[in-house]
């Protein structure tokens, strides 16, 4: 690695630095921590972000800029800054160095410099539920997809109440999803500079998984982003999953626990914006997040008001969705095997009470259903899905205890019992299926019926060492959990470098000539590539999708169709229809 790489974007000099890729093959150049908007600071806290100062000389780009002031998704520590707005560019070649200069361990002839050619640029939206996360690289190093020809761009977005706070009065200016805003201005940087970097500005992909997935379909869906991406990846989640979505209602109940008391939105603004950071984020905090199906999470993506100002999103995404109202773009889209390991971890290692609630009707019937909670609606409807899975007894009396020894016993065994009967390979997919599966699915076939682009779908159920989630869970049933996928794609601090004559880095391989060929070209297996496989679209008559296995990669029809079958049933027979949630 060295320093003295210099390019010059629209705000200024930027100083990055050339790194050796991981796996041996060459160097890409390394530009972090560039700002693309101003540091959303003082009055400018929960408004929608503002263009990037100027600044004079050369700015340093070597190390990463700061990430949301959030728990991190790692240590669950306090980490990152309320100033947070920065992307990462790395890139294989650079249209015009000022200076370049390379240490002993990287000849300079490994460098592209000085190239008109433009490469597909691949921008990356982290998860992390719309609470944490960043685009560091301590979860997304960009080697595996640089050394495939593509420029990789990471971002950062404000995340929490930072990022999601909102008021119903539209006058206010904060209707809400400043954190979405965020993307599209760094969209917009990407557009106006990306060039600098080999980057084909006309061909841009935006990719994400978990809520960066749900962004990135929001991005699909609004109006605010037409025009700044060219090809979608969502990578389990959709703008349609029941566990994104909020309301104005927690803004006054952050106001509250600050001692705000106050009936004008104005001057609750006002006051919230002088609020320390710290005390901002407690007070957040102490605001229980549930994860639970039925209720809507505070600080997560809104339906904004209608106002004279344009919005982000103004409408329900299933209704833009069916109306074709939407930036039409090839997609992929698809999940993991068993995402519901994901729910058991979470509510195990991060949930407050969340073992209380582990299997109870709360954590199975989606809110989107609209049914009043504990209603007869609502219990009829969990007693069938209840039936369904064979979940039966009183689940919703366990006690974190019982988990932890549920997880170690009986978990590919029928039910029997309270403990043995949890954790079999049934529970993990109730809550792949809920959680999950319903939307994601339902999300590839509307838009596969209402767009003129291909829609890719996919199952993946790759399992080998690089599957972190289901370690952090102790689990060891088969299976690919939620943000398996993550280490296929991107170098971890979570897991080791597999050597290049593992199955682990075959299949690196694999993952990402798929995602680098549909960046480059709007398809995943083109014709003269050597994939063994033809992915075909999913069609409103044929439900293709590519099933990704160890052994084999295998072009199927209906994935899981018995339960798919069922949930979209249950929505049909169940769901209360209204004009506004």
């Amino acid at each position: 690695m060295t320093e003295n790489a210099i390019v010059r974007v629209s705000e200024g000099e930027l100083r990055g630095k050339v790194c050796a890729n991981c796996t041996g093959n060459g160097s890409y150049f390394s530009f972090q921590g560039i700002p693309y908007a101003r540091p959303p600071l003082g009055k400018l806290r929960f408004k929608a972000p503002q263009p990037p100062d100027k600044w004079t000389g050369i700015r340093d780009a070597t190390q990463e800029g700061s990430g949301c002031y959030s728990k991190s998704l790692i240590t669950n520590a306090i980490v990152g800054s309320e100033d947070c707005l920065f992307l990462n560019v790395y890139t294989p070649k650079v249209r015009k160095l000022l200076q370049v200069k390379v240490g002993k361990k990287i000849p300079e002839n490994s460098l592209q410099l000085g190239s008109k050619k433009v490469l597909p640029v691949m921008v990356w939206i982290h998860g992390g539920g719309f609470t944490k996360g960043s685009g560091g690289t301590d979860l997304f190093g960009p080697d595996y997809l640089v050394e495939k020809d593509v420029v990789l761009v990471t971002l950062n977005y404000r995340v929490g109440a930072l990022g999601f706070l909102a008021f119903s009065d539209p006058s206010i200016g904060v209707p809400g999803n400043a954190g979405l805003k965020d993307m599209v201005m760094a969209l917009k940087w990407v557009q106006k500079n990306i060039s600098e970097f080999c980057g084909d500005r006309k061909n841009v992909t935006i990719f994400g998984e978990s809520a960066g997935a749900g962004a990135v379909h929001f991005l699909v869906l609004s109006p605010m982003a037409k025009g700044l991406f060219h090809k979608a990846i969502m990578q389990s989640g959709s703008a349609l999953g029941s566990f994104i979505r909020s309301k104005h209602i927690f803004t006054y109940e952050l106001a509250q626990k600050l001692g705000i008391d106050n009936h004008s939105d104005k001057l609750i603004l006002s006051e919230l914006q002088k609020v320390p950071i710290e005390e901002l984020f407690k007070a957040s905090q102490a605001i229980w997040d549930s994860f639970l199906i039925s209720n809507i999470r505070p600080f997560c993506p809104v339906i904004e008001p209608k106002s004279k100002e344009p919005g982000f999103i103004t409408e329900e995404p299933l209704e833009l969705l069916k109306s074709g109202r939407y930036n039409k773009v090839p997609m992929i889209i698809g999940y993991n095997t068993l995402e519901g390991i994901f729910i058991y971890a979470f509510m195990k290692v991060f949930a407050r009470r969340g073992s209380d609630y582990f299997l109870s009707d709360m954590s199975l019937v989606p809110y989107t259903l609209n049914l009043r909670i504990n209603s007869e609606p609502f219990k009829r409807v969990s007693e069938e899905i209840r039936r369904m899975y064979g979940i039966t007894g009183e689940e919703n009396l366990m006690v974190k205890a019982d988990m932890e020894k549920g997880i170690k016993v009986g978990i590919s065994t029928p039910p029997c019992g309270l403990v043995a009967g949890l954790f079999n390979l049934q529970s993990f997919q109730l809550y792949t299926h809920n959680y999950f599966l319903t939307d994601i699915y339902k999300t590839a076939l509307i838009h596969s019926k209402t767009s003129k682009f291909p829609v890719y779908f996919y199952r993946f159920d790759l399992d080998t060492d690089l599957n972190f989630i289901k370690k952090l869970g102790q689990v060891e049933t088969k299976g690919a959990g939620h943000a398996d996928d993550l280490p296929y794609f991107f170098k971890t601090i979570l897991t080791d470098q597999p050597n290049a004559d593992s199955l682990e880095y075959k299949l690196i391989q694999k993952m990402t000539k798929l995602w680098t060929n549909f960046a480059k070209v709007g398809n995943p297996t083109p014709a003269g590539q050597d994939l063994e496989i033809m992915w075909k679209p999913a069609k409103k008559d044929e439900f293709n999708f590519l099933s990704m296995e160890n052994e084999r990669f295998r072009l199927l029809i209906d994935p899981e169709k018995e339960f798919v079958d069922f949930w979209l049933n249950l929505f049909r027979k169940h769901q209360v229809q209204l004009s506004k949630l």
